[in-house]
């Protein structure tokens, strides 16, 4: 059973500026609750007893956010609020699962995944991308029902507009193994329209092999001289490595820019 996730949470988020000049996008409120918090309950509603949290010293605030013992033992004592009570009580049950990694220099997922080795302990582990939220229908908690049903990697999949195929990354894809799950035999990081093997997107929702680590060791810088955690994927591809294609139900929202962190809390609200 996978039991343990991992969060790059060292970007910049230029895409949020200037909000994101004095403040961490994760932390970011949507329909009132910090983005980071409905990833966090994702990952504990799918089982995950440990989160590890790759952040850099400029986000700091984000380790800040759940070590603020004595602000709050300092409010509550003075106003016996139940709902300030509340709210410690929840920012501590996510502080006892999370540990924090660094990762100072900007270069890539692919680095930031592996300033986790030392802590994964069993052969698969879950990753989540923060900017992406998928609501209605918990992605993650699916995906670890199929790895256990076909002892394989999974990677969410969306079906994306033929003029946005462009800006992200496409599966080229092989057997269906049912109607929502599909194996991977390329991955292609930002293909020309005419080029790409599909319309299916990689979305932020990965379960991974331990294996990993090795090709990312070894691993030379990519596109704009960062490590790219799809080049490794494509390693391990090529080495008959079972990867699936998973096509979620939920629905999902980008949080990672002004428009979609707008668009995000309206949807959240009404749901």
């Amino acid at each position: 059973m996978i039991k343990q996730a991992i969060i790059p949470l060292a970007g910049l988020g230029t895409r949020l500026l200037p909000l994101t000049s004095v403040f961490a996008k994760e932390l970011l409120p949507i329909n009132g609750r910090p983005g980071i918090e409905y990833i966090l309950d994702e990952c504990i509603e799918a089982g995950i007893k440990e989160v590890i949290f790759i952040i850099s010293k400029k986000k700091k605030i984000i380790k800040d956010y759940f070590y603020k013992d004595s602000f709050y033992k300092k409010i509550i004592k003075k106003k016996k609020d139940p709902r300030i009570l509340k709210e410690y009580q929840k920012i501590l049950k996510y502080k006892k699962m999370i540990k924090f990694v660094y990762q100072n220099k900007p270069l890539g997922t692919g680095d930031a995944v592996l300033k986790t080795k030392k802590f994964i302990t069993d052969n698969f582990f879950l990753m989540l991308l923060p900017d992406d939220l998928i609501i209605k229908n918990n992605c993650s908690k699916t995906m670890i029902k199929v790895h256990k049903r076909y002892k394989a990697s999974v990677m969410a999949s969306l079906s994306v507009n033929k003029k946005s195929i462009p800006r992200w990354g496409i599966y080229k894809l092989s057997k269906k193994l049912d109607k929502k799950n599909q194996f991977i035999t390329d991955v292609v990081e930002k293909p020309t329209i005419n080029s790409a093997p599909s319309n299916k997107a990689v979305i932020g929702r990965y379960i991974l092999p331990k294996k990993i680590f090795l090709k990312l060791q070894k691993q030379k810088p990519g596109k704009g001289g960062e490590i790219h955690i799809t080049d490794a994927i494509q390693s391990l591809i090529n080495d008959n490595e079972k990867f699936i294609a998973h096509s979620f139900l939920g629905k999902y929202l980008d949080c990672g820019s002004m428009h979609g962190y707008i668009k995000s809390s309206m949807e959240i609200a009404k749901s």
